[in-house]
């Protein structure tokens, strides 16, 4: 429950802020609950695969893109997660939710979620692989930024993590 509550106040703070250019990097500070935690008492594996969704739901409604969506009848739709674990994350600690765009292609965008410790190291890096659909197919991607005024929006280059990744998904 207190992740919809997150997701909400997302939500609100980013129709009421600034609007931000989709490409500019999303920064949440976000603190581990102790219903984010497993048994072993450290964010729960799962917990941050949800938790990128804050940060990717703050990307596209500061852009404008989650008010162009909704009015198209369009919904953002994650079709595959890659993520890293390197530090755990304790009940309560602080920590920041940095995610950005790193490249799209005709369907997809690619975003990267990095979990950094107030000391600046990361705790995990998440890779989403995600997409705008209708009820009927996914939105292309140029279609996408087009909705929000990025017409001319040229994808930087395939990392080659993401190029190998693509790879291996049938």
């Amino acid at each position: 429950m207190l992740l919809l509550f997150r997701t909400l106040r997302v939500i609100v703070f980013g129709l009421l802020g600034r609007r931000r250019d989709v490409f500019a990097e999303s920064r949440l500070r976000l603190r581990v609950w102790p219903n984010d935690c497993d048994l072993n008492f450290h964010l729960n594996d799962g917990r941050y695969v949800s938790l990128g969704g804050l940060g990717r739901v703050d990307l596209i409604t500061r852009s404008g893109l989650l008010r162009q969506a909704y009015r198209r009848g369009w919904f953002p739709v994650v079709g595959t997660v890659l993520i890293r674990y390197r530090k755990s994350l304790q009940p309560l600690e602080r920590f920041t939710l940095r995610s950005r765009i790193l490249t799209w292609d005709a369907k997809w965008f690619y975003i990267e979620h990095l979990f950094e410790r107030r000391d600046g190291s990361i705790a995990a890096r998440l890779l989403v692989r995600a997409v705008l659909r209708s009820k009927s197919a996914p939105i292309p991607s140029a279609e996408a930024l087009a909705a929000i005024g990025q017409t001319d929006a040229v994808a930087p280059p395939m990392p080659e993590e993401i190029a190998k990744w693509n790879e291996v998904e049938v």
